[in-house]
């Protein structure tokens, strides 16, 4: 093999890859924002999870997207583990829709596409045509690699050293190996399944060594999803080695079928006696959808594996039972009044929710740990989530009837809602401006932390308050509130202005300076929210 046949093979290679990359991103460009719409859709329902991912995959034309997508969901909360498994098998299916389409011998109209799309994209100025002649340069590109690959590999098929290198691959063990490497050194499944299919297309592979070279593709498929799920919380590691479970448990259902009943592949054979291309593509399809359909039924125990492979902590649990409506379950099927009176159960439960993450982020304010920096982090997606489900409950509560009182009862509940919702928020930049001071090296004066401990524990003793007021509507206790409210305002005050002093005569340093102004504001504002929160349900209100 001459150097320049060697260098014509890359090209192909890195024609093809770009050329996928140019048609995904086409296509997610023409759908704008729906992908991630439709993934968060995916619902408890397995098979409805495996069509969503399997549709998503087809679009994106990459099953690593797809997952590298699911693992952001499930960190972020928004999908659990069962949706998640679900969506992963189904985009393993979608995977295998890229070698269908490339065993279709359409090269020699591939610059006729790739022009086209060009024209499209370049010189129309609609923004959907410009993203189908996107899509459509990649797909040229796609086929004019392959084209490029087809005629740098003919040369081969005379080589005797690349035939004593493929001849070792007759070896199953050794063929699954080389698939799992050369996928994860491509990080793209559809890539390596395509160039695996060209080699046999060119008579360099045979169909039983392809077979297993697919099998290896697939677990090496979960290469990126490891990867991007290194900065992920411990759900989304688990999102990354159910992928790994799927695909070695696949690999090795397959294995077994194929020795139990090897004319399974004679079949597979026999849907394209005349064309191996397509072969590789059945096989690819068809082993996919067995290993849905024998693993989904036991998915259940696959999540149970990746959680004891990467055990669930306490503060998962707590993590798990924040983001869950307790008292709104199902509000249309009870008594107005006691569907009204749990609403206002479970405000106080999100606000004693927000409470924790204020006391916990004050405390890394003046005592920095990452671990409870996270936290207070992962909480505050506890809060958003938990705000998100208390509203959609309170447009079920607000579509019951109620007598204009009620009704009123109900805006001002979804109105302490924001508010609580804001504390948390706030929570969540105090440990933002710790991270900063802590990553700067950056530190507060002794009289400068002496102030903002006594202002940080009024804020405290003003937020449990009015969530006491709130929770059992003892307005009694509205003076104690204000009293506190006024003095956290005054501190304010007065804090900047010592602020100022100390900037003066050099006592503090300016980034820690900033980071204390802000943090006097946030208290104030917290302060406010409070007080929002104490005179909500107020009957002078």
């Amino acid at each position: 093999m001459t150097f320049e046949t060697f260098f014509s093979l890359l090209g192909g290679v890195g024609l093809f890859l770009y050329g996928m990359t140019v048609m995904s991103s086409g296509l997610r460009n023409a759908c704008g924002d729906r992908l991630q719409g439709i993934l968060e859709k995916a619902t408890s329902n397995k098979l409805m999870a495996v069509f969503v991912g399997f549709a998503v995959t087809i679009l994106v034309q990459s099953s690593s997207a797809t997952d590298i997508m699911v693992i952001g969901f499930v960190n972020s909360g928004m999908m659990n583990l069962a949706q998640a498994i679900g969506v992963i098998m189904g985009a393993n299916i979608g995977t295998t829709v890229t070698a269908q389409i490339t065993a279709f011998n359409i090269s020699a109209y591939a610059p006729l596409i790739l022009f086209a799309g060009a024209v499209m994209f370049l010189f129309l100025k609609k923004s959907l045509v410009k993203y189908i002649g996107e899509f459509l340069m990649g797909f040229g590109m796609l086929f004019l690699g392959i084209s490029i690959m087809k005629t740098a590999i003919a040369p081969l098929a005379e080589s005797d050293d690349f035939i004593n290198l493929l001849s070792g691959l007759d070896n199953p063990f050794a063929a699954i190996l080389f698939g799992v490497a050369f996928t994860a050194l491509l990080q793209s499944s559809s890539s390596s399944t395509v160039i695996f299919q060209t080699f046999a297309i060119q008579g360099l592979l045979g169909y039983h060594t392809a077979v297993y070279l697919l099998i290896g593709a697939a677990i090496g498929s979960v290469t990126p999803n490891l990867i991007a799920s290194l900065t992920t919380n411990r759900n989304g590691k688990r999102t990354a080695i159910l992928n790994l479970l799927f695909n070695l448990i696949r690999a090795v259902i397959l294995v077994i079928l194929i020795n139990i009943f090897p004319h399974m592949l004679d079949l597979i054979q026999g849907l394209s006696p005349d064309s191996i291309g397509r072969q590789v593509a059945n096989t690819h399809t068809i082993f996919a959808i067995i290993a849905v359909c024998l693993e989904l039924p036991i998915s259940n125990l696959l999540i149970r594996l990746s959680e004891k492979l990467i055990p669930v902590l306490p503060e998962e649990n707590e993590q798990l039972e924040d983001r869950k409506l307790q008292f709104m379950l199902n509000v249309q099927s009870m008594p107005s009044r006691m569907a009204l009176a749990n609403a206002h159960r479970e405000i106080v439960r999100m606000g004693r929710i927000a409470e924790k993450n204020l006391v916990r982020a004050l405390d890394c304010f003046f005592h920095y740990d990452a671990s409870r920096a996270a936290s207070v982090k992962a909480r505050e997606e506890s809060v958003d989530i938990l705000n998100k489900e208390i509203d959609r409950a309170m447009l079920e509560l607000r579509s019951m009837y109620f007598s204009d009182e009620a009704l009123h009862r109900i805006s001002m509940l979804s109105i302490t809602v924001t508010d609580i919702e804001r504390i948390s928020d706030y929570a969540e930049n105090i440990v933002e401006y710790a991270e900063t001071m802590h990553t700067n090296k950056s530190t507060l004066s002794e009289d400068a932390l002496t102030e903002l401990h006594q202002m940080a524990d009024d804020a405290k003793r003003i937020v449990d308050l009015s969530l006491t007021i709130f929770a059992d509507e003892n307005y009694d206790r509205l003076p104690e509130l204000d009293r506190i409210e006024e003095g956290i305002d005054r501190q304010k005050t007065q804090l900047v202005d010592h602020h100022v002093n100390r900037l003066m005569e050099g006592t503090c340093e300016p980034l820690a300076g900033i980071m204390f102004t802000n943090l006097v504001t946030e208290l104030e504002r917290i302060g406010d929210h409070a007080e929002n929160i104490a005179y909500s349900l107020s009957p002078e209100d």
